[in-house]
């Protein structure tokens, strides 16, 4: 059986980051982590993530304050994720959530928060299993957010698919998508402007 982690007496808030394995969620999780200690020197963070990512960010330059933990790689490695991506997200739904679980158990005291990447929902289901407060953490950009939310829209109102035919490309045009202003759906993910 593996050794409790334990957490130093002192501290007077513990806070469990766990992002997606992915260079655009794992670096804006650690920088928002540096950014509640900049305030807030009395909080612990333990910072999640797999064996291979340690060995990718565990040399980086952090607060005393943060930790790493991490759990076993179980899923593809991000040196060839891009080979099949849909592996790679099918690992990450599925496989983590054990090993994530099993650090959970060894984690005494329980952490006070856990802050979760948006797509590993299943840290939701773990959280609410012990009654540990959670705190959903979407990097990317709000307009990214907007239209993953809405996407339903663009498909009810005959948006998507995109016909990118040259006659009909003017006429491809959607006026307040959710308060939104997309100038050209075949420029969808550079011409959003959110007021």
């Amino acid at each position: 059986m593996a050794q409790p982690v334990q957490v130093p007496p002192t501290m007077a808030c513990h806070v469990v980051a766990v992002p997606y394995p992915g260079r655009g969620h794992v670096n804006p999780m650690m920088n928002l982590c540096k950014l509640f200690l900049s305030k807030h020197s009395q909080i612990l963070v333990t910072f999640v993530v797999t064996e291979e990512w340690l060995g990718f960010i565990g040399s980086d330059s952090k607060p005393d304050n943060i930790r790493f933990a991490t759990i076993p790689n179980v899923i593809p490695s991000e040196e060839s994720r891009a080979n099949n991506f849909v592996t790679f997200l099918e690992a990450v739904m599925t496989k983590m959530e054990d090993p994530f679980e099993e650090f959970l158990n060894r984690l005494h005291p329980p952490p006070t928060v856990i802050i979760y990447d948006t797509y590993l929902f299943w840290v939701v289901r773990l959280a609410n299993a012990r009654n540990i407060p959670v705190a959903s953490f979407w990097p990317m950009s709000a307009s990214f957010f907007a239209v993953l939310k809405h996407y339903h829209l663009l498909q009810r109102n005959g948006h998507y698919p995109v016909n990118l035919s040259g006659q009909l490309r003017s006429q491809n045009r959607v006026e307040n998508y959710h308060n939104c202003s997309i100038a050209s759906l075949t420029n969808l993910s550079t011409r959003i402007k959110c007021q």
